[in-house]
């Protein structure tokens, strides 16, 4: 990003310009024409944010209004242009639109637990019999445990762990239907 250092004399222009009307696109332009520089319409709308000229408020609209067509009724009614700011004077208060705050309660799910008592080992302490249900972890520089209870036959993990990352649900229902695997051939 190249810095640009506005001369007094730009400035006074930008401010003269605006003053009259114009946009900051055709502020950039006529500047560019009159001093033989190269800002653009972003250079010029920072620089008059920074002297308090206004930000995109424009004295009137920019697209010639459709026959027969009304305002938007659910859009907010700005309020007219009063002219630039004084440098370093407050927004007014009501261009200031906060979002409203909601008094509705956010309903959290209940989270399931395990009921087991973990044995917290480190990696290099789990045994071929061990659960390897994770614990910690989730930030960065924190410690991951596993819970270190004998595993269920045929899975990695004890018996309270197992039915934790199961989804009741959904794995009450089987996961390959008589219709697929008489598809496949495998029936």
């Amino acid at each position: 990003m190249e810095a640009t250092s506005w001369l007094p004399e730009h400035s006074e222009a930008l401010r003269d310009l605006r003053i009259r009307g114009l946009s900051y696109s055709e502020i950039a332009d006529t500047i560019n024409a009159r001093f033989n520089t190269a800002y653009t319409r972003y250079a010029a709308l920072s620089r008059g944010q920074r002297m308090g000229l206004g930000y995109l408020d424009r004295p009137e609209p920019s697209l010639p209004e459709l026959p027969g067509r009304r305002p938007d009724p659910h859009l907010p009614e700005l309020p007219p242009v009063d002219g630039p700011r004084e440098a370093g004077a407050e927004p007014r208060a009501d261009l200031v639109r906060w979002p409203k705050p909601s008094s509705a309660r956010l309903e959290l799910p209940k989270l399931r637990c395990a009921e087991v008592m973990p044995r917290h080992l480190s990696l290099l302490e789990l045994q071929s019999g061990d659960c390897r249900y994770p614990y910690g972890g989730d930030s960065d520089g924190e410690t991951m445990t596993f819970c270190g209870q004998p595993r269920r036959p045929g899975a990695s993990y004890c018996t309270p762990h197992f039915h934790l990352s199961r989804d009741p649900v959904a794995s009450a229902k089987p996961v390959l239907s008589t219709d697929w695997l008489r598809a496949v051939g495998a029936d």
